[in-house]
């Protein structure tokens, strides 16, 4: 029996099955007359390494959407574990009616290069300036350049690396929240005793 012949598919209808992704928790606001605000987002991404550039994507419906298209600046926070409830909250109701500072008692603290606020209590911060939008059906696309990064000391060895597995990240996929796992092996572990014997 041939491998082809083992592995059965069947067509599935076109979807935004591409999993998993990065569950961020985004500010804005705080500025320009607007409170600060919280929009959990999982439509985001890397898009370019230089200049750092990284975007989300946001149904023009949200209340951040109008925030984030006037100050053109916001913050990708990215959580751990601990904070996996507080981001879902975040997406479950909206910051016309609710403070959502106050509702998961998260701290908003001043961020090095933007006037929005970062989340204080999140081990990763990646602070952005809007460079471009573009509206692509039921969301916009902001692309973003990276222009400040702020880590939680723990995450940082002795030799300045930046160890994110201690971070005890999550990923969504198609609906539900996940621990990452173990890690597989780091980029390039495929090749790497190949190149050892080939020495």
């Amino acid at each position: 029996m041939t491998k082809s012949a083992r592995i059965e598919k069947q067509s599935f209808k076109p979807g935004n099955v591409l999993s998993p992704l990065p569950v961020v928790l985004v500010s804005c606001g705080g500025t320009q007359g607007w409170k600060p605000n919280l929009i959990t987002i999982a439509w985001t991404g890397s898009v370019c390494s230089d200049p750092p550039m990284l975007s989300i994507a946001v149904r023009p419906e949200r209340y951040s959407y109008e925030i984030i298209q006037k100050t053109r600046e916001f913050v990708v926070n990215v959580p751990s574990r601990r904070q996996a409830k507080a981001t879902d909250w975040c997406g479950m109701v909206s910051g016309r009616n609710v403070d959502k500072f106050a509702g998961t008692k998260l701290t908003p603290a001043t961020a090095l290069k933007v006037r929005c606020p970062i989340v204080l209590e999140y081990p990763l911060n990646i602070e952005c300036l809007v460079r471009e939008s573009l509206k692509l059906g039921s969301h916009t696309m902001f692309v973003a350049e990276v222009v400040a990064v702020q880590v939680s000391s723990t995450l940082v060895d002795a030799k300045g690396r930046l160890c994110l597995e201690k971070a005890g990240l999550v990923a969504y996929a198609h609906g539900q929240y996940f621990a990452l796992g173990r890690c597989l092996g780091r980029f390039g572990f495929s090749v790497s005793k190949r190149k050892r014997k080939a020495r």
